[in-house]
């Protein structure tokens, strides 16, 4: 099994390091750790830090020895998804989803037709359960670079972040609308992918029509019409294959 992955403000370079309080007590409490096991620090951002477990100590505090530490490069092609709010904790099983998949970005959108309404209070707390649900699927799932969660946009915002993208792509099953598979598009070698996922209720026509003159195309994933929290993983999956980043 890989070694489990642990977040520090800032990654060491040598030496030895304490892990302690709610990272240390997750492994030491939750994890039992013990000495000579493998973990990796990092900071999300594409730091990290092979450690071997020198001695776990009280109930919080584990003590390692760095063995090696490095920056992940950026990707060539980076993989933004824009993600139409969904109703209850659908959100965070997209955000997780996403996460583990590989996704660089993620971009919460209220769309015209999301039930779910970002406002106030609330906004603020749905924002940072996916930015915490970010932060938890990408130590999961062994990554050192956790995707942006950025804050939620209009359909206005979406088009102008479309507008700056290598390739703009919007997800939509009607073929009338002359929508190619994703599978078949022509990928940039280098760059950023943007793909726009909509709500239950779908894209309308005015928000089709504001992205494309964004520069933004339809695409379609097969025969089966996917739920708003599944459909951007799944378009991220194919991408990733297809720009080689699963290879």
């Amino acid at each position: 099994m890989t070694a489990p992955v642990f977040v520090v403000d800032k990654v060491p370079g040598g030496g030895e390091f304490v892990l302690d309080g709610a990272e240390g007590r997750h492994a030491v409490s939750v994890k039992r750790l013990h000495a000579d096991e493998e973990v990796t620090l990092t900071d999300g951002a594409g730091n990290w830090a092979d450690a071997v477990v020198v001695a776990a100590e009280g109930k919080d505090r584990l003590v390692v020895r760095i063995t090696a530490h490095a920056t992940e490069d950026e990707p060539a092609v980076r993989i933004t998804v824009v993600q139409a709010l969904p109703k209850g904790d659908r959100g965070e099983v997209a955000v997780e989803t996403m996460t583990e998949t590989g996704v660089d970005a993620i971009v919460p959108w209220q769309a015209g037709r999301c039930i779910t309404q970002w406002k106030g209070e609330r906004g603020l707390k749905s924002l940072a359960k996916w930015r915490s649900t970010a932060r938890e699927a990408g130590k999961q799932s062994r990554r050192v670079r956790f995707p942006d969660v950025r804050e939620v946009m209009t359909t206005k915002q979406v088009a102008a972040l479309l507008a700056q993208a290598d390739l703009a792509m919007v997800l939509h099953e009607d073929r009338a609308l002359g929508s190619a598979a994703l599978s078949t598009a022509d990928l940039p070698a280098r760059g950023e992918i943007v793909l726009v996922v909509g709500p239950e209720g779908g894209v309308s026509p005015e928000e089709l029509a504001t992205f494309a003159a964004a520069g933004a195309k339809p695409y379609r994933l097969g025969r089966s019409v996917l739920r708003t929290s599944t459909a951007g993983t799944v378009g991220a999956a194919v991408l990733m294959a297809r720009t080689g980043r699963w290879s």
